[in-house]
């Protein structure tokens, strides 16, 4: 696989990528469980097809701690007990914001479910980190930027 532009190389891209990465501070700033944080985005990475997106958050992940088992079943996690109901929350209603266009959206019982989970601040950091993997996945799949080189703790 070859990538068709470097982003970080092209003017317009590294600079997009910087505002991106800088909101991202108020999520990892937030009170949202990392755990969460590394399961969403492996999750919506998982279903948007990011090869780039997934070397680096699995990477991170067990870097930080993640068990193997929590990080290989995400894909599968309604037919696991190995998150816990917020997780599980969390990971509904990252695939209900992710296939926006298989569906009719976010349900009602969803949020409701995830509202009783997380308080205000954590919801907004939840649905905020939803929309910032989704934007790098689509810059990573539109561009072919692969995964497999990434070391954990390389970009910051």
């Amino acid at each position: 696989m070859e990538t068709r532009i470097n982003p970080m190389l092209n003017e317009v891209g590294s600079k997009w990528a910087r505002h991106i990465i800088a909101s991202n501070k108020a999520i990892t700033d937030s009170a949202l469980p990392k755990a969460v944080q590394e399961l969403v985005k492996i999750r919506a990475s998982q279903i948007n097809g990011c090869g780039g997106c997934l070397d680096m958050h699995t990477k991170d992940a067990a870097a930080a701690g993640e068990s193997a088992v929590r990080i290989n079943l995400v894909g599968a996690w309604r037919e696991t007990t190995v998150y816990t109901e917020a997780e599980r929350a969390a990971l509904e209603l990252t695939e209900q914001g992710t296939r926006l266009a298989d569906s009719s959206g976010v349900t009602d019982e969803t949020w409701a479910n995830a509202a009783k989970h997380f308080d205000e601040d954590q919801l907004m950091a939840l649905v905020a980190l939803i929309c910032v993997i989704n934007a790098f996945n689509r810059l990573n799949v539109i561009t072919r930027t692969p995964g497999g080189a990434y070391q954990p703790g390389q970009l910051g």
